[in-house]
């Protein structure tokens, strides 16, 4: 889904300092997403390499009303990509292919091939085109592939763009390097998984993934609606392989993840490879900052999953979430976890507020063209099906929910549009607030606050 903005942590220049984890606070914060069915997920704090904050909100299956728990397994989508990158790593440290290897040793049919390395693979300068963005994606990701089809869906690809021209994100290059991982050692990516990673770091939920079993803790994932949560579509595993087939939890993903940073799993050399950023990607990670801290780490998106995990070397802390359902921004929550665990002076939000109507002739006067001077985009206001949208440049539009006259939400991306009006108190009355400034809106995402003005 398109966001208007896109921020995965928050990003400012003041100096964070060791403070005392406020566990309390993070458990009524994680409660309040709870009992508000703001989401559904576990979370892990993971500190020296042993987990010392567990935390689980929500259902694992919601037909049957399963609570989720610190053991229940997610599908974590691209996060698998950095167990992959760490695999296809420690095969160059054996001396079985390297950075430079072409793709055409292993898929010569692949358009470009000769001029792809295993290193624009990993870091995604291929150019070859990501299939999941093919509309027939959605016709076939629900059934069984094998191996054949899924690199005759890869050679079918048109390229984007010249190898290593640019960085474009494409799960095809990880399902290749899935693959060349099998073609190399002669077994499947599942049994490499297992002796490279699972069984030294005795990680013990974290596997390659198949059709979801909830009889042994693995939950299913939903959307939520106006009637609550709805059951999401099931990818077969075959289809994402080494770029999102793993499942696992928090903790896990959370130790795989300091276990990485800590020399463990491949070299130093290797490890600062990988942390190369170029244009915003890295080879199998990438980087997010917090404050004046950053962090590594990746996130993953499949069906109604999503994950994230993030390891601060200074702190040698890392942080682990997997979702199986999001009724609020991931963003924010991530946002709301580091200020906890970093002291910063964080409010916990008023979550009971509910959605009011507005009439068409109401919402109308909303409509409009407004621009930012923070920001270098501009967000169209019109209303659609009795509904008010917002759409940014470049973006789709999204259907905005009014909370009262001054104030409408787009929850999924953690989006706030207060218009000028009467003072904050007003706001508090739901659809009587008061006068409105259609003129002016505050937007709030991702801890920034950003005034926009019609044209």
């Amino acid at each position: 889904m398109s966001k208007m903005l896109s921020l995965l942590l928050l990003v400012c220049t003041s100096s964070l300092s060791a403070q005392t984890f406020d566990t309390a606070k993070l458990d009524k914060y994680l409660a309040a997403l709870d009992e508000n069915e703001k989401a559904m997920f576990s979370l892990a704090v993971v500190e020296n390499g042993k987990p010392v904050y567990q935390y689980s909100i929500g259902f694992s299956d919601v037909e049957t009303k399963q609570k989720t728990n610190k053991d229940t397994q997610y599908r974590i989508g691209s996060i698998t990509k950095v167990f992959t990158a760490v695999i296809i790593f420690q095969l160059i440290e054996e001396g079985k292919l390297t950075l430079d290897t072409q793709l055409s040793t292993f898929y010569p049919k692949v358009k470009n091939a000769d001029e792809i390395t295993i290193s624009m693979l990993l870091s995604h300068r291929s150019g070859i085109h990501n299939f999941t963005n093919k509309p027939e994606y959605l016709q076939y990701m629900s059934s069984p592939k094998t191996k054949d089809d899924m690199i005759s869906i890869v050679e079918a690809l048109e390229s984007d763009f010249t190898p290593n021209s640019q960085a474009q994100y494409s799960n095809s290059g990880y399902l290749l390097l899935g693959f060349i991982i099998e073609d190399i050692t002669k077994s499947t990516y599942a049994q490499q998984l297992e002796s490279r990673i699972v069984t030294p770091l005795k990680l013990s939920h974290t596997v390659y993934g198949s059709k979801i079993d909830i009889k042994h803790n693995q939950a299913n994932s939903y959307v939520h609606n106006v009637a609550g949560w709805s059951a999401a579509s099931q990818t077969d595993m075959s289809i994402p392989h080494g770029a999102g087939a793993i499942i696992s939890t928090p903790t896990e993903v959370a130790t795989f993840l300091a276990a990485l940073f800590s020399d463990k799993l491949v070299s130093a050399e290797s490890l600062r490879k990988m942390k190369e950023i170029n244009q915003g990607l890295g080879r199998g990670l990438f980087q997010f900052p917090f404050y004046d801290k950053k962090a590594y780490g990746h996130n993953g998106t499949i069906d109604g999953f999503n994950s994230v995990v993030a390891y601060f070397a200074d702190d040698n802390v890392a942080f682990g979430l997997t979702s199986n359902g999001l009724n609020y921004s991931l963003n924010d929550i991530n946002i709301a976890v580091l200020s906890i665990y970093y002291g910063l002076d964080y409010k916990i939000p008023d979550f009971s507020s509910s959605p009011v109507e507005l009439t068409k002739e109401d919402l109308a006067k909303y409509e409009g063209v407004f621009a930012s001077k923070a920001l270098p985009l501009k967000i169209t206001l019109k209303v659609k099906n009795g509904n008010l949208t917002a759409q940014a440049t470049g973006q789709s539009a999204l259907d905005l929910t009014a909370y009262s006259n001054l104030e409408f939400r787009f929850a999924p991306a953690g989006i706030v549009m207060i218009f000028d009006g009467d003072s904050d108190e007003s706001r508090d009355n739901q659809k009587n607030s008061g006068n409105v400034d259609y003129a002016t809106f505050e937007l709030q995402q991702g801890g920034g606050n950003y005034k926009f003005t019609r044209e």
